[in-house]
């Protein structure tokens, strides 16, 4: 019968978890831990790139976990998942049993996703197809503001959404250089670059 609670371990880096007991407990600290929804592809892209365990494994487990009502479907998205009263007793009594690494890792991994799906809520970009092209309309908030737009021109779908991409990764740096640019501010633009940099390290 132990033989049962063991995982799958096709993808898994060292340090990841081999039991199925152990993939249902850290998705529960997860979730607990974040302490906001996140859609069921998100939580098996975490477990995945991280290689903490095996992406059928992660699967099942959290089939299971929302089957017995540990997790809960967020009313505002059906895809995603939030932490109920069991999954919360699960991760307070059972975590230590996961190593303070994978846990970090998961966590830091879920937060930073958050955090991107945020900045791309409210930083829209737009690609519209034109006869010369791709047409790339950013959008840069200030919270109920708009503090910026502009567009670029792309020739291709791939060169657009890479534009895209870039932008998302540091909106708050785009809107501080474009400003320095308009203004002449020279020590502005130089600390915008200088975090650029640090940025992409």
């Amino acid at each position: 019968m132990a033989m049962e609670n063991n995982a799958f371990t096709e993808g898994i880096a060292p340090g990841g978890l081999r039991t199925k007991n152990d993939i249902r407990i850290l998705l529960c600290y997860l979730l607990t831990s974040v302490g906001a929804p996140i859609r069921r592809d998100d939580i098996i892209r975490i477990m995945q790139e991280n290689s903490l365990c095996n992406y059928f494994e992660v699967t099942e487990a959290i089939a299971e976990l929302t089957e017995k009502g540990a997790f809960l479907t967020d009313p505002d998205d059906p895809q995603a998942l939030i932490a109920g009263p069991a999954a919360r007793e699960i991760a307070e009594q059972l975590t230590g049993a996961i190593p303070l690494s994978v846990r970090d890792k998961a966590v830091a991994a879920a937060l930073n996703l958050l955090a991107q799906a945020k900045r791309e809520k409210e930083n829209r970009v737009v690609i519209k197809k034109t006869d010369a092209g791709y047409k790339v309309t950013c959008h840069i908030s200030g919270g109920d503001v708009e503090l910026m737009q502009f567009s670029l021109y792309a020739p291709d779908l791939y060169q657009a959404r890479l534009i895209k991409h870039q932008f998302h990764s540091d909106p708050e740096c785009v809107y501080r250089i474009l400003l320095a640019a308009v203004t002449g501010n020279a020590d502005l633009a130089e600390d915008s670059i200088r975090r650029m940099n640090l940025h992409r390290r």
